[in-house]
């Protein structure tokens, strides 16, 4: 019995095939450029974005990813820093060189300023076009 478990945990262990990346291989002069979106105002939605975020990180490494997190619609709460729990997750990914973005449009509309935003977070005018715009430069867009 204990020769048929070992035996297939290790058919297990080869049925994993690792990762072929496509070329260019991802490195520091050709990183991987990357977007998320966070529309939502659900806590499980934002924690989601942003561990997804963290995983790509930790897969590819920091310094081999350009990535920028767009927040708009309800998603702008996820860039407020009376959000202390999402602020700090928000500011962890800052310190690995992610982008936040607000939209201004959304912040107009729901009447918040700057200075209510996570410190170093980007205003654009609309969050949906940054997002056609990072795509048409052949960033990859994931919606997790």
């Amino acid at each position: 019995m204990r020769k048929f478990v070992v035996l297939l945990l290790l058919m297990v262990y080869t049925l994993q095939a690792e990762t072929i990346f496509a070329e260019p291989k991802p490195d520091i002069l050709e990183p991987r450029k990357i977007v998320f979106s966070i529309k939502s105002a659900k806590d499980e939605d934002i924690h989601h974005v942003l561990s997804s975020a963290n995983n790509v990180l930790k897969f590819y490494g920091p310094e081999k990813v350009n990535m920028k997190i767009i927040a708009y619609y309800h998603g702008i709460r996820a860039l407020l820093k009376k959000e202390n729990e999402i602020a700090q997750r928000v500011n962890a990914l800052m310190q690995l060189e992610v982008e936040f973005v607000a939209c201004g449009n959304t912040m107009q509309t729901k009447n918040i300023k700057e200075e209510d935003l996570v410190d170093d977070t980007e205003v654009v005018t609309a969050g949906i076009v940054e997002i056609v715009e990072r795509v048409k430069e052949g960033w990859i867009y994931i919606i997790p």
